[in-house]
């Protein structure tokens, strides 16, 4: 277990976590001590409430720590559990549409390879609303920054199905913020 992951990689982080071959440690010094190379501001359309949030965007190793933060998320009865959302990085570039569909202008799932869901590129865990806010940090080497620049991602109102094609079946758009780099 020394070894998993760091003969491949090239981990950021303290002495102490790259001695261990900790790269979780790794990932939690990279969100606390840098800043990102990009992030989302995340706005809700006007028929969901006030959303509001900021997913980030560090590179690390040969891929990215991803860690998105929302608030006035949609909730569930208290006996039910937390709400479980769909999140996405789309094709498009704008947090516009039309009457219809507010974020249609953020097009489909990014999929440069042509995979099915839920391999394609966008495809990310979903958010666990809890209160209305969720928070989640994730490793991936799916995308690099230089691809994911400029596009969009969106919340949806249901859960991903990670099945239905072409988008798991996961809802209106609720939330949509476009990816910029740090400057």
């Amino acid at each position: 277990m020394e070894n998993y992951l760091t003969s491949a990689h090239t981990w950021s982080g303290s002495q102490k976590s790259q001695q261990y071959g900790n790269p979780g440690l790794s990932f939690m010094e990279t969100a606390l001590y840098q800043m990102p190379a990009a992030y989302a501001d995340l706005t809700g359309n006007p028929g969901t409430g006030n959303i509001t949030g900021i997913v980030r965007f560090y590179p690390i190793g040969n891929g990215l720590l991803v860690n998105a933060e929302a608030y006035g998320l949609p909730t569930q009865g208290k006996d039910c559990g937390n709400s479980i959302l769909g999140f996405h990085i789309h094709e498009g570039a704008s947090c516009t549409g039309n009457e219809n569909d507010p974020y249609a202008d953020a097009k489909a799932h990014y999929n440069p390879s042509q995979c099915p869901h839920p391999a394609h590129a966008g495809d990310m865990p979903p958010l666990f609303s809890c209160s209305g806010a969720a928070w989640m940090m994730y490793y991936t080497e799916r995308f690099s920054l230089p691809e994911i620049l400029g596009k969009t991602i969106i919340i949806h109102s249901q859960p991903d199905d990670f099945t239905t094609q072409p988008s798991g079946n996961s809802g209106a758009k609720i939330a949509c913020g476009t990816i910029v780099a740090v400057h």
